[in-house]
């Protein structure tokens, strides 16, 4: 049977379903020879070149779904290089042999918190997708009046210059003067949604951070520019949610020899320092 080609493409793990449509309107995907045009099909036995180079979807099937948790720093650009030499979130994520990781929704650069990264092109693109209202939550410091009316409008709707937009939840978390901090939580992810909304109103953010993410939480004591690895059950939950089968097994640690090297050297460091500063305090004999 045959399949949109951004979708083979975004199963295969090359990028995001929206990524792949931008690289073929581009004319950087070709299939068996002939660049390819949005709207294209293929087959299995097609052949299919990004930039030059050939996927291998024959082995599709065999990937594992693995995700990532992210802390997010301020700073950071959710691309995969910069021009200008910029930190990016990629710089700090493990490899993946024959694989890549892709980000589910980015983080604007003054935006720090939770970032899911996968390697399912698919499951990417439904978790981004309006249509699965995946909820998102914030933590928000703003600066402003903030009324009941205030509130009360962000929940009921204001147009934006890209659509209507709105606030699910919000709670309010108290502060001093007209600094003050709020949970929001909505159902999508637009370009800096969470800013504008609040911009809508006369009232400026000048600290956001993501701490939820569906049911996921950011994880307390991940620090900034650190990952951990979803466990099958977290997994599952994410393409359950948007109706995708429950994978039957996982594949954690995905460089654990380097981790444990890392830790090996440091205790190595410890146990040294430890013993010269022994020999330091202990009086010599005469």
């Amino acid at each position: 049977m045959s399949e949109k080609l951004q979708k083979v493409l975004a199963r295969a793990g090359v990028g995001s379903r929206r990524e792949m449509e931008k690289y073929i309107e581009s004319n950087r995907v070709s299939v068996d020879g002939k660049v390819a045009k949005l709207g294209d099909r293929v087959e299995e036995t097609s052949v299919i070149r990004v930039d030059g180079h050939i996927v291998k979807i024959e082995q599709q099937e065999e990937r594992i779904c693995r995700v990532l948790m992210y802390h997010k720093s301020e700073g950071e650009l959710c691309t995969r290089r910069d021009p200008q030499g910029r930190r990016t979130v990629f710089d700090r994520l493990p490899k993946l042999d024959g694989d890549r990781w892709i980000a589910i929704g980015r983080l604007d650069i003054n935006t720090s918190g939770l970032l899911l990264f996968t390697n399912d092109g698919e499951l990417a693109n439904r978790l981004m997708h309006p249509k699965y209202e995946v909820e998102r939550e914030y933590s928000a410091r703003v600066f402003g009046e903030v009324t009941n009316q205030t509130l009360r409008t962000l929940t009921k709707g204001v147009e934006l210059e890209d659509g209507p937009a709105k606030f699910l939840k919000i709670k309010p978390l108290g502060g001093e003067g007209l600094n003050k901090w709020f949970n929001v939580t909505l159902t999508e992810g637009r370009n800096r949604e969470v800013r504008r909304l609040w911009q809508s109103q006369d009232v400026e953010v000048s600290r956001l951070i993501r701490i939820r993410y569906g049911k996921l939480e950011l994880n307390k004591r991940l620090p900034q520019g650190g990952w951990e690895e979803l466990k099958l059950e977290d997994v599952n939950y994410l393409r359950k949610s948007v109706s995708m089968r429950a994978e039957q097994q996982t594949k954690l640690s995905v460089m654990p020899e380097k981790r444990k090297d890392k830790r090996a050297k440091i205790n190595k460091i410890r146990k040294a320092v430890k013993k010269h500063n022994q020999r330091v305090k202990t009086p010599r004999r005469k």
